[in-house]
């Protein structure tokens, strides 16, 4: 998956590393930074920028629209959040359960996401990119289709 990251006010160093700082970094911790990473956690599903923007101003927390993009491309490049493009090409960013490298199936019906890793899709990934001569390879598989729930409601 790509990720992403930026910050904002006061800086505090993470030796240990917690949910929102991985070990190692410094990232400068602002309320806006803590709101959207709040609301992350919250969040079941993926989720545009325009969509989370909406729910923090209804949460009455001023944080603008292009602090919330920074902030997500921030946690991304973090590897706190996936992100990825949904059916209609959009970007859309979740905090993430799984750990690690992994893929999803998404239902181009009512935007589910399910979390998968894929061992054979890394070996081929791999070996191709070793085939052509390269190197520090990234790759990113989604996966569209329809949940079971929407399938049964809408049999073919």
């Amino acid at each position: 998956m790509s990720h992403g990251a930026t910050s904002d006010a006061s800086r505090a160093p993470s030796a240990a590393g917690t949910k929102d700082q991985p070990a190692g970094k410094e990232q400068r911790v602002t309320k806006q930074r803590l709101a959207v990473s709040a609301a992350l956690d919250e969040l079941a599903d993926f989720v545009s920028t325009q969509e989370l923007h909406r729910i923090l101003q209804e949460r009455g927390t001023s944080v603008s629209l292009a602090t919330s993009y920074r902030i997500l491309q921030s946690l991304a490049d973090e590897g706190l959040v996936d992100v990825l493009r949904n059916a209609d090409g959009e970007v859309v960013y979740r905090r993430c359960a799984v750990t690690g490298h992994h893929h999803h199936l998404l239902c181009r019906n009512c935007g589910k996401a399910v979390e998968v890793e894929a061992p054979a899709v890394e070996a081929w990934a791999a070996r191709i990119a070793a085939e052509h001569g390269f190197t520090a390879v990234e790759h990113t598989v989604e996966i569209f289709g329809l949940c079971p729930e929407c399938t049964a409601l809408n049999p073919a």
